[in-house]
């Protein structure tokens, strides 16, 4: 991985090009939109990912129900370290980041990705702690 730009967001060198992904059923708080300000549990997410994937190789699966790219240029894209970690749900499970479906349109890990944040909200995990966001759920 050539550099992290927040959670949900990432450089890779694919074959000595820069490629930009967004990660497919996930969403985390913003850290670099200049439009907003930094969200609650956006650096944790961030440097999450950074601990991660930080000079780590990744393998890149595509969802054959997505395009290849969302609105912005990103190739759109799942990422798996060769050690078996899939980076998009333990994000997700350990409550760095949200389940997202954009567009209502399902995706092929979406029912695992639910579950996984069903059970970070059942357990108080990350983002979802009473404790993180000075206690307001309605920041996350």
């Amino acid at each position: 991985m050539k550099r992290v730009v927040d959670g949900d967001t990432l450089v890779a060198d694919v074959a000595g090009h820069e490629v930009t992904l967004r990660l497919i059923g996930i969403d985390t708080p913003e850290v670099v939109d200049r439009r907003k300000p930094v969200q609650c549990f956006g650096k944790e997410a961030s440097e999450e990912g950074k601990r991660l994937l930080a000079d780590k190789d990744v393998l890149i699966e595509k969802d054959p129900s997505k395009s290849d790219y969302d609105l912005y240029g990103r190739t759109l894209a799942y990422i798996k370290l060769p050690d078996g970690l899939f980076y998009n749900r333990y994000m997700i499970e350990h409550g760095f980041a949200r389940e997202y479906t954009y567009s209502h349109e399902p995706y092929r890990y979406r029912n695992d990705f639910v579950s996984a944040q069903q059970k970070a909200r059942s357990d108080k995990v990350g983002l979802w702690n009473p404790a993180a966001c000075n206690g307001r759920q309605d920041a996350i």
